[in-house]
């Protein structure tokens, strides 16, 4: 297990650690569809398109915009260096970086999604950040940064656990969330406890 740090709160031992064995975000639902192509890696969403098809990035993106017209669509680009990290807007170093695809939503999956019959500017650009979202998690994914956490007493290791968060401090927060609500459980059975005493004493 790979401990990251330990945080004390309320006499429990918070331990936060990697999640080594995280689930690939594009294995849940998605608002957004990834299509890639890389000779190394397999990336993003199963799809049937073919690299052989097509002899740009451009045209790829034509052929998808054929089969969904007005389609929200983002680049997607990888840097391969020492490990692999994704975005949509590219990276600094040109040798070790290039785009490997794209992401999108068609008009009828925002319809759907967002229960409207008009695609405003203020939506379109809510679907946009949604999408840029979605690849900073997968981002997240593939440079490992999924966490988790366990809880310790003085008395016990591992009394309660939970991974797969890819936000370090919201984790942290259901943690102690988790903590609040054992020590009330506890106290609650203390005060009924206490209560049947007086009825039956």
């Amino acid at each position: 297990m790979n401990n990251l740090a330990t945080i004390e709160y309320k006499n429990y031992t918070i331990n936060v650690n990697l999640d080594e064995d995280p689930i690939n975000p594009r294995e849940n639902d998605n608002l957004g569809t990834m299509i890639c192509f890389h000779k190394k890696y397999f990336l993003g969403d199963k799809h049937y398109y073919n690299q052989d098809n097509y002899n740009s990035w451009e045209e790829l993106k034509k052929a998808i915009e054929n089969e969904n017209p007005n389609a929200i669509i983002l680049p997607l680009y990888l840097y391969d260096h020492s490990g692999i990290t994704m975005n949509t807007t590219g990276f600094y170093c040109k040798w070790d970086s290039g785009q490997v695809g794209w992401i999108y939503i068609s008009r009828e999956d925002i319809r759907k999604e967002y229960s409207c019959k008009r695609i405003t500017g203020s939506l379109k650009n809510r679907v946009i950040n949604y999408l840029i979202q979605e690849v900073k998690t997968y981002d997240q994914y593939l440079t490992g940064e999924i966490y988790g956490f366990s809880i310790d007493t003085i008395d016990e290791k591992n009394i309660d656990s939970c991974y797969g968060y890819d936000d370090k401090e919201y984790m942290i927060q259901e943690a102690k969330d988790m903590i609040d609500c054992r020590i009330k459980g506890m106290e609650d059975l203390i005060a009924l406890r206490e209560k049947i005493i007086k009825v039956n004493p």
